[in-house]
């Protein structure tokens, strides 16, 4: 286990290993994910209330649960980072940071695009819509506080601080909807209990919900990567990558 970890903070290993990761997993995500789209928009028949309208769901409850997990992710590498002052902890808070404010928009966005045709209006500062809406700007924090400083060793303790902070915000957009009166819906997908959603709309949304898991895994590979080859510019590994690539 500890060997693991080990080599979890090697820049070359690392690279080396999310490259094989992602040989595999994008091509298999972009087909779930055409997959999911394809079941959800084509074949799921229309809400016997909101008509086709519903099926932004397939979008917007995806997007939403994996910014939460996003953030759980930046959090947990921050802390990571504080504890054991591991850089490749840094490297994944940093790179998960652009990938969770993406996700949360699309999530803001799409709920929007819900919102007029279902309740009338683009936007209400509801408890959960507004605890979302904080989650983007914890995100887009952390990436302007990053950029805030030259010492990226300062920059990485800041963020990680406000990370573990922010984590305050997680619980309450989980159950805002519970905690006071809204207009969201609560979940439909529930693990105790039976769920509010017909199982014919129920499998193509944990599709997409998987299949947004894996876009973020990606994502946040290749944002490692790109991080990792930005700070080992002058490093022999580097080096040895940009000779390779200039002699096939």
């Amino acid at each position: 286990m500890w060997s693991f970890f080990h080599k979890l903070g090697s820049p070359p290993w690392l690279y080396s290993i999310s490259g094989v990761i992602l040989r595999w997993l994008l091509p298999i995500t972009l087909v779930a994910l055409a997959v999911g789209l394809a079941w959800s928009l084509l074949f799921t028949a229309p809400d016997f209330r909101q008509g086709n309208s519903y099926r932004i769901i397939y979008i917007h409850v995806p997007a939403a649960v994996v910014a939460l997990a996003g953030y759980y992710v930046m959090a947990i590498a921050g802390a990571i980072n504080l504890i054991w002052k591991m850089k490749m902890a840094d490297v994944a808070m940093r790179s998960a940071a652009s990938v969770g404010a993406a996700l949360t928009f699309i999530a803001l966005i799409t709920g929007a695009i819900w919102g007029k045709p279902t309740w009338g209006t683009w936007w209400v500062w509801d408890a959960r819509i507004t605890s979302m809406l904080i989650l983007l700007f914890l995100y887009l924090g952390v990436i302007a506080l990053y950029e805030a400083f030259d010492n990226k060793e300062a920059a990485g303790k800041a963020c990680a601080v406000l990370c573990l902070v922010g984590m305050v915000n997680i619980p309450i957009i989980y159950k805002s909807v519970d905690w006071w009166y809204s207009l969201h819906q609560p979940a439909s997908i529930k693990f105790t209990g039976d769920s509010t959603i017909d199982t014919s709309m129920l499998y193509p949304l944990l599709l997409m919900i998987v299949s947004f898991y894996a876009l973020f895994t990606c994502c946040l590979l290749m944002n490692m990567r790109a991080e990792l080859l930005q700070r080992g510019a002058r490093t022999s590994w580097v080096k040895k990558l940009a000779l390779a690539g200039k002699s096939v």
